[in-house]
């Protein structure tokens, strides 16, 4: 007997019992279902991040007065004073090494922006910033043009917009030079930022940049905090700034030796490690899941195989009867373990990728077609078939044909 009539008689006898096949394979499926899902939420989560913080750019640091808006692990962020905008001013105009020097200040969370009858829901963020803000923070212009000198050093009522509200806002008008009420203050547009998507702790696409010292001038917060965001041009002078950097700030904040930073900086190569770290351990955890689903799986599928083969026995009599060789009997019964797995592995690809890539949307991950993984489960699933199928297989090859045929 040929492989494709082993085959047609594998898919005959698995449409026979349409029920236990289905059945059979919905386990296989599910196990499928939990590996590809998960693993493909993480890939694209990782994608997302990947693209997040290379935007951000890899040879960069921030000095705040707490950690990153990330959190990994257990326990609380700790929160030192905040960094004065004179702070964050003086660390700018004295630091020496060659770098690339923003200061920044998050000036509201649950803005909303208005131009004419149309307004935007109470979820923009305002950043107050200066000139070299846009390159740090990841922004490309699309339109439009960075602050001024005077702008920044006056407080001007300019802003630059994202393109989220260009999109809600303006549709298909220009929004250059139109006047943007934010609360209950208007600044005319001089800038839009090409889309780039929600980021970590960034504004994303629902964003106004308004020049840092106007922040200061509307922010209502008692004591805001600043941010010193510095960019080097190579990677290999980040720790030498970092540490220079972590000198002159403690100068201005006047720390004496041998008392702790009363800041803390934040190193983007060191967050997206911390990261990285984190969905090493998903993907373990999703590997882990799944091969516990599928060990279960392939149990099942064992005994389902038995039970196929001591209601087949009379059949398998009579194919041996007629010339089959326990070799045959065993390439039946094993190509028909290994269909029911590639059946269930199959539906449970198609859903683990749906699942998977919608909880990545969900948190603003990107669409993936995790093919790493499509290919490990169509190989688990024929590992699964054949090891499963073995035991079963090998019984029937080893029935005694007349012993068979007066099987009842």
């Amino acid at each position: 007997m040929s492989f494709r009539e082993n085959v047609a008689v594998a898919l005959q006898s698995i449409g026979g019992n349409r029920l236990r096949t289905a059945l059979t394979a919905l386990i296989i499926a599910i196990g499928i279902m939990a590996l590809v899902g998960i693993l493909t939420a993480v890939e694209g989560i990782k994608q997302w991040t990947s693209d997040a913080f290379s935007s951000m750019g890899a040879n960069s640091f921030t000095i705040r007065n707490r950690g990153s808006g990330i959190k990994f692990g257990g326990g609380r962020r700790r929160t030192y004073q905040s960094i004065k905008y004179e702070e964050a001013d003086h660390f700018k105009k004295t630091f020496k090494v060659p770098a690339l020097i923003s200061v920044n200040t998050n000036a509201s969370n649950g803005a909303t922006a208005k131009f004419n009858d149309q307004k935007t829901n109470p979820n923009i963020t305002v950043l107050g910033a200066d000139e070299n803000y846009l390159q740090t923070g990841g922004y490309k212009l699309a339109a439009g043009r960075n602050f001024s000198e005077s702008e920044l050093e006056h407080g001007a009522n300019v802003v630059i917009i994202g393109d989220e509200i260009k999109t809600k806002l303006f549709k298909n008008q220009n929004p250059i030079d139109q006047i943007l009420t934010i609360g209950a203050n208007k600044f005319r547009i001089i800038g839009l930022t090409a889309t780039k998507g929600a980021s970590a702790g960034l504004g994303g696409d629902k964003v106004c940049i308004i020049p840092v010292f106007k922040a200061k001038q509307i922010n209502t917060s008692s004591s805001p905090s600043y941010t010193i965001s510095v960019m080097v041009s190579q990677a290999s002078a980040l720790d030498e700034t970092s540490g220079e950097a972590t000198a002159l700030f403690r100068n201005i904040r006047r720390l004496p030796i041998g008392r702790e930073d009363n800041f803390e900086i934040t190193r983007s190569d060191s967050v997206q490690q911390q990261l990285s770290t984190q969905m090493s351990m998903m993907t373990a955890a999703g590997m882990l899941i799944g091969f516990i689903t599928l060990l279960g799986a392939s149990i099942g599928l064992m005994n389902i195989m038995l039970v196929s083969v001591t209601e087949r026995t009379r059949e398998i009599g009579i194919r041996k009867a007629i010339g089959a060789t326990p070799g045959v009997i065993r390439k039946q019964f094993l190509i028909e373990s290994i269909v029911i797995c590639l059946i269930g592995g199959v539906v449970g690809i198609v859903l683990g990728m749906l699942i998977g890539n919608i909880i990545a949307l969900q948190g603003n991950g990107a669409f993936v077609i995790p093919w790493t993984w499509i290919t490990l489960a169509v190989v688990v699933c024929t590992v699964i078939g054949l090891g499963s199928g073995f035991y079963p297989a090998n019984k029937a090859s080893k029935l005694d044909p007349v012993e068979a045929l007066r099987y009842e």
